[in-house]
């Protein structure tokens, strides 16, 4: 299955460009030509993201903030500027790396190659998460506390899937919902409360570690 490169560009003989060169290394291109229609096709999951920093109504930095939370995928900035400053506000947006642009088509190949393969290398390493007495089986969908498994739903899973995958980094339940349900499913994201009080229920009947956190005004987190 060919990787999704989503390029967010307001240059569109950039984007043309690009399209071409990378449909013929068998990509499948989603383009988008500013930052609101790239929040919208972000709902494609593509597997890498280039991302322009001067975009006349969303500017990438903050574009990648407000993505940041929905996708895990690796984010590499193409820009002409070169301070530091904008350099360290990139990274510290989410981002994983920066072109200059002009830039060669063979290093963005090979930049994106190399991201490509680390994260496939992390998703390879995260089949099994073991976390003192409690494992997760990913590929199995399966959740065990010692020896017992817990008879979880689909939904209940799907939250400590999302959630264990991202130790440490808080989520508001409506970006919890939005993962789990999908962007456009109907309903309530306060769901996400009561799927969560169910979660930890299950787990108190096998053990006394909480893995689950409230921050309370903020939202949800796993625990490390």
């Amino acid at each position: 299955m060919a990787y999704k490169i989503l390029m967010i560009d307001d240059d569109t003989e950039l984007l043309k460009m690009l399209r071409q060169y990378f449909e013929m290394k068998k990509y499948e291109i989603i383009t988008a030509g500013n930052g609101t229609e790239g929040l919208r096709k972000i709902e494609l999951q593509p597997d890498i993201i280039l991302l322009d920093v001067n975009m006349p109504d969303i500017d990438g930095i903050e574009l990648c903030r407000r993505i940041r939370d929905k996708v895990s995928c690796p984010v590499l900035f193409l820009t002409a500027r070169v301070d530091e400053q904008d350099v360290v506000n990139g990274l510290s947006s989410g981002g994983d790396d920066y072109v200059l642009k002009p830039f060669s088509l063979k290093e963005l190949d090979a930049r994106i190659t190399a991201h490509l393969k680390r994260e496939t290398r992390r998703r390879e390493k995260a089949e099994c998460l073991f976390q003192g007495e409690l494992s997760i089986d990913y590929k199995a969908k399966a959740v065990q506390i010692h020896t017992d498994y817990l008879e979880l739903t689909r939904l209940e899973y799907d939250i400590i899937e999302f959630l264990s995958m991202n130790p440490g980094m808080v989520f508001e339940k409506e970006r919890i919902y939005e993962k789990v349900c999908g962007y456009d499913a109907e309903g309530d994201s306060r769901v996400v409360t009561e799927l969560i009080r169910r979660i930890r229920n299950k787990f108190r009947q096998y053990t006394e570690t909480e893995y689950i956190e409230t921050i309370w005004g903020m939202g949800y987190r796993w625990i490390k």
